[in-house]
């Protein structure tokens, strides 16, 4: 299944979906709730302290991706080293 229905990517306000970057950069509870509705899918939080092996492994996977789009960036990549720091990679 294809999730190809984005959300609107608001970083201030009331109804804000994301974090700004120097917030950590992450999507917000409010964000993931409007894309799991609009999507049928199940995004998780992040999981910066790893509570379950099921967990640990979904931050090792997070963390090796992100690495990968740090390094092979053409710009700063500043998202996604916010994430990164967000995360605890």
């Amino acid at each position: 299944m294809k999730h190809d229905k984005p959300i609107a990517h608001k970083t201030t306000g009331k109804g804000k979906t994301y974090n700004p970057t120097d917030k950590g950069a992450g999507i917000t509870a409010k964000g993931r709730a409007a894309y799991n509705a609009k999507n049928g899918s199940n995004l998780k939080a992040p999981a910066p302290h790893p509570k379950t092996k099921k967990d640990a492994g979904r931050k090792a996977s997070f963390c090796a991706r992100m690495e990968g789009v740090v390094k092979h960036a053409k710009g700063p990549a500043e998202r996604a080293k916010a994430s990164l720091k967000n995360w605890n990679c």
